[in-house]
């Protein structure tokens, strides 16, 4: 069964926004980006609504929206806004909620708290975006174990990239997570190819 999932990844500008987008079509799920640091060309949640054709509805509004990309404490501090990470919750959802992270893990949210802080307060399972190509094996594996050190629960990891079956390979003999697909690059962005590429590359029972 559909469940809330959090979608973080093992650096920025991965291409978890766009892996979020296609699962919260998949699922029939509503999204939420809690933390989004940068508004030049627009935040996060537009872009997922752009990208899905979804309703208003559909998209719960941000806890925090911060003028420069930077990292969440940085970008705070030069807007002169307090992140009070004690008072933020899991909003309530009528539909499986897909959370979208602002960085990495280990990207500080204040200057006392790390975001991965954050997901073990949620208890909500993580789905881990990687990449495919170089460097990979040593980001990924860090991640994991960052999130193993806390016990937060791992639902899976979701790789974005071009083909490369050994790095995904040898990600899953050492973790022993699992797989739940490949998302490639794709050359045209919107719902129906996203539609496709969920289709042709995951499984929905994974979910």
């Amino acid at each position: 069964m559909s469940q809330n999932f959090i979608i973080t990844g093992t650096d920025t500008d991965i291409g978890k926004t766009v892996f979020a987008a296609m699962l919260v079509q998949a699922l029939g799920a509503n999204y939420w980006k809690p933390l989004q640091s940068g508004i030049e060309g627009g935040v996060d949640t537009k872009t997922v609504q752009d990208l899905t054709g979804l309703s208003d509805e559909r998209f719960l509004p941000e806890k925090h929206i911060f003028t420069e990309s930077l990292s969440p404490h940085r970008a705070a501090e030069i807007d002169g806004v307090q992140v009070d990470v004690d008072s933020m919750e899991v909003p309530d959802s009528e539909r499986p909620l897909i959370i979208e992270g602002a960085g990495g893990l280990m990207v500080p949210v204040t200057r006392e708290n790390l975001q991965v802080n954050l997901f073990k307060k949620w208890e909500v399972p993580v789905i881990l975006c990687a990449c495919t190509g170089l460097g990979t094996l040593n980001h990924t594996l860090l991640s994991l174990e960052a999130l193993w050190s806390r016990k937060i629960k791992i639902h899976g990891i979701a790789f974005i990239g071009e083909e490369n079956d050994d790095n995904i390979r040898t990600i899953a003999d050492f973790s022993k997570e699992k797989v739940l697909g490949r998302l490639p690059r794709l050359e045209t962005l919107n719902a129906d190819s996203l539609k496709t590429a969920f289709e042709d590359n995951f499984k929905l029972e994974d979910f």
